[in-house]
């Protein structure tokens, strides 16, 4: 990895045409071969070494000034992926197959990448090109989160849930020009064809397919592609502003909206997600993340897992709660990652299995949704610890964490879980506020007042791609804050809660209604399996709130909105109880695993009329 000044790239993003390469804000310097001094990694018995650092640079700032005297070392994913093949060349990588395991290690991971990126130099993939991936999570997805964006292009992870219309937008707008994609998943990318004028290539891994859908681009192998590469490929100089991979959000308002993340955002959110107060990722974990690798970024843990050396467990296709509980106990799984829904079928498997037990998990982040205290408790009760934890795309995504503070360890169990329910204190790095939603201004820190959640930081977006930064009329972006979207309270210990979505907290009468914290205490009834509120229009109170509730198979046919009712009665405020109780066999969800209350509101507004009773 080639040594350089940085320069001063601070300055507002600018907007880039599709049709030429992402490009950080100040764009990075046309690619230079590596020097003869910086020799990249050829086998484990040969480490990556960085050449010396450039001699301090001579000031001419008068002698009573002073300037720092520490080295200006690039944060690039490069220096996670040199750091695996040094220091964690033997630790283990597994993928789930159809029968049974399949094992690598992170030094065969790091050269395989490395012998991909030339592959693709090859084919005239150059610095700032986009390279999709549609795949599931796999060490062949892996070694393109370590080689695509080493090699200077930027990795774009496609979300195998979207609508159609959506992905073939986002493949559109970002120009991708090659995408992987896993053998299995080809018919999605069939629907396609003839859709996406940029992708040049299509490469099948894991697998093969026969397509028979015509104006495919040109189909490649994944294995005979990486025989053309070199196992003697450098790492190009690369800006640590320099843009490393992408996301868009799920599109919930509109067409989904690019995030562009830099080496440098990355890099540093992966740190963030070694610390002590976070995720706590370490070398001594087995971790298994069940969240996508192209749900963003697979919430860091790939890169916090390169600097770190754990042990990493990966799920595949393989995502039945039956098969990754008993991966999890195959491989002694210490932590793992995922939304609320997935942790819901675990506890199923474990109440018809009463002998698995999960004795080295110690841990599981739960987030893009909020968790349920029921959730909680019943894992807990189970032996398996949860932090609860919020972000976004435009947050890469670790926001906020919940883990107790030392001062309130002595607290009731009842009072500790009420801290854990919520989405838990900013992480070191971010700045996060709670703005008032009726006066504009920072909210107080009294765990009642409703604000929407501003953020800023260096792993934060500062505008979407494109400058797409219009939502529903308003700028995303107000004074060098990012405006989430969510709505929360923010306690004296700095705590911070989620209590919807501004777009879907109930207006009643002039005062608002929590549609997460009536979910959550719905999902608290034994009966219920999952639970969503939205707001319904109502000729008097403006809005009223429904429930829409699944439940459990045993008490299907049997649970009645009056058992809802009277369940919430002690629990709210009688104006909070809501109007009607729709039960139902499964509620919509979005690609990312949320609730689609946008459907649901479609659905509901024709079959119920408030107000007409």
């Amino acid at each position: 990895m080639a040594w350089f000044k940085r320069k001063n790239t601070a300055g507002p993003a600018v907007a880039i045409p599709a049709d030429e390469s992402v490009a950080a804000a100040d764009p990075a310097p046309a690619p230079t071969p590596a020097p003869a001094s910086v020799a990249a990694p050829v086998a484990d018995s040969t480490p990556a070494t960085p050449a010396a650092p450039a001699p301090a640079p001579t000031s001419s700032i008068s002698a009573s000034s002073i300037v720092t005297t520490m080295m200006d070392y690039p944060l690039t994913l490069q220096y996670a992926a040199d750091r695996a093949k040094n220091y964690f060349a033997n630790r283990e990588i597994v993928t789930l197959t159809a029968d049974g395991y399949d094992r690598t290690t992170y030094g065969q991971v790091y050269d395989r990448a490395r012998q991909m990126a030339s592959a693709l130099e090859k084919l005239g993939i150059k610095q700032g090109d986009r390279v999709g991936t549609l795949a599931w999570n796999t060490s062949r997805h892996f070694e393109l989160y370590l080689g695509v964006p080493c090699m200077g292009a930027v990795l774009h992870t496609l979300n195998l849930r979207l609508p159609l219309d959506q992905l073939t937008f986002i493949i559109n707008d970002a120009a991708d020009r090659v995408i992987f994609i896993d053998a299995d998943l080809m018919p999605i990318l069939e629907k396609v064809a003839g859709q996406i004028p940029s992708v040049e290539y299509v490469v099948v891994m894991n697998g093969h397919a026969s397509p028979t859908a015509e104006g495919l681009p040109k189909m490649l192998d994944y294995e005979e592609l990486l025989a053309t590469g070199s196992p003697d490929y450098t790492w190009p100089e690369v800006d640590e502003r320099a843009p490393a991979a992408m996301c868009y959000t799920s599109g919930t308002t509109g067409n989904p909206k690019g995030v562009v993340y830099s080496h440098r955002s990355s890099l540093l959110h992966a740190l963030t997600v070694t610390q002590a107060d976070t995720i706590a990722l370490s070398e001594r974990d087995v971790a298994m993340p069940l969240v996508p690798m192209f749900h963003v970024n697979c919430w860091g843990l790939p890169h916090a897992g390169t600097l770190v050396g754990c042990k990493l467990v990966l799920p595949g296709r393989f995502m039945t709660a039956d098969r990754t509980a008993q991966a999890m106990v195959d491989e002694g799984v210490t932590l793992s990652a995922g939304v609320p829904t997935l942790w819901l079928g675990l506890l199923q498997v474990m109440a018809q299995r009463p002998d698995l037990k999960f004795p080295k998990l110690n841990r599981v982040v739960i987030g893009g949704s909020a968790c349920p205290v029921s959730l909680i408790q019943a894992l807990q009760a189970n032996g398996i610890p949860v932090l609860h934890a919020w972000g976004m795309t435009e947050t890469s995504p670790i926001g906020t964490v919940s883990r107790l503070l030392s001062t309130l360890e002595d607290l009731p169990a009842d009072q500790q879980i009420g801290y854990q329910a919520k989405q838990g204190r900013v992480v070191p790095g971010v700045e996060l506020r709670i703005v008032d939603l009726g006066t504009g201004e920072v909210a107080p820190s009294d765990g009642v007042t409703f604000g929407e959640i501003q953020v800023r930081g260096p792993w934060i977006t500062g505008s979407y791609y494109h400058d797409d930064n219009a939502e529903m009329g308003q700028d995303k972006f107000m004074d060098g804050w990012f405006r989430t979207g969510d709505v929360a309270t923010m306690d004296a210990e700095g705590y911070m809660q989620i209590v919807d979505r501004t777009k879907d907290v109930v207006k009643s009468g002039g005062e608002w209604i929590s549609s997460v914290t009536l979910e959550n205490d719905i999902m608290g009834h034994p009966q219920v399996m999952e639970a969503a509120v939205i707001a319904l229009p109502h000729p008097k109170w403006q809005e009223r709130p429904i429930a829409v509730v699944v439940p459990k198979p045993d008490a299907a046919g049997q649970l009645t909105e009056a058992d809802i009712i009277s369940y919430l009665e002690p629990r709210v405020a009688k104006w909070w109880l809501p109007d009607r109780v729709i039960f139902v066999e499964a509620i919509p969800k979005t690609s990312v695993g949320k609730f689609d209350k946008k459907v649901m509101r479609q659905q509901m507004a024709e079959e119920v009329k408030l107000g007409e009773e």
